[in-house]
C-alpha cells in the first residue's frame, strides 16, 4: 500500500477509535501534504501529484521540527509539551523507512565513496547526492556530512 492510502486509512482507524492523539498528528500529516501539493500546482510543477520520495521528505522534515520544538520545551521546563511532540514524533516516524544505524550509515558512505571514486574534498558534493539518492529518509544527512568530510580528508 502507498504511504499516502497508509496514512488516510489509518486516519480513518484513528476516527472509529477514538484515538485523538493520534488522529490530530495524521491530521497534520494530511494538511502539511496538501500544502506541499497546492505549491507545487500554483510552482507551476508536478500536475500528478507527490511522489513517495516528497512525502518522506516531508514527513522527515516534520520529525526535524517536532525535535526542535521538543528540546526548547524541555529547557524551557514545559515538560508536558515536550512529550506530546515526542508523541508526535513517533506516529509520524511510523510511516518512515526504517533509520539506519551508524555501522549501517558508515558502511553506505564507504560504499558510496568507492562506487564514485571520490578521492578528495571535492567529490563530497556528487557522494552526498549519492546518498540521498539511495537512502532518503533513511539517513540523517547532517550527521553523515561531518563523517564524508573525515573520509575524504584522508
Amino acid at each position: 500500500m502507498a504511504l499516502r492510502e497508509r496514512i488516510l486509512a489509518d486516519t480513518k482507524d484513528a476516527m472509529k477509535a477514538k484515538e485523538t492523539a493520534r488522529l490530530s498528528t495524521l491530521r497534520l500529516i494530511s494538511a502539511a501534504i496538501k500544502d506541499r501539493e497546492i505549491a507545487a500546482r500554483t510552482e507551476g510543477g508536478e500536475q500528478g501529484g507527490l511522489t513517495e520520495a516528497d512525502l518522506i521528505a516531508i514527513l522527515s522534515k516534520m520529525v526535524k521540527q517536532r525535535q526542535e520544538s521538543a528540546k526548547a520545551y524541555e529547557e524551557g521546563g514545559r515538560l508536558e509539551l515536550a512529550e506530546r511532540e515526542e508523541d508526535e514524533i513517533r506516529v509520524i516516524q511510523s510511516y518512515l523507512p526504517r533509520q539506519l544505524d551508524e555501522a549501517e550509515a558508515a558502511a553506505a558512505i564507504d560504499k558510496a565513496i568507492a562506487d564514485l571514486g571520490a578521492e578528495s574534498i571535492r567529490d563530497m558534493g556528487r557522494v552526498m547526492a549519492e546518498l540521498r539518492a539511495r537512502h532518503a529518509g533513511q539517513m540523517d544527512f547532517g550527521a553523515a556530512g561531518p563523517v564524508i568530510k573525515a573520509r575524504l580528508m584522508k
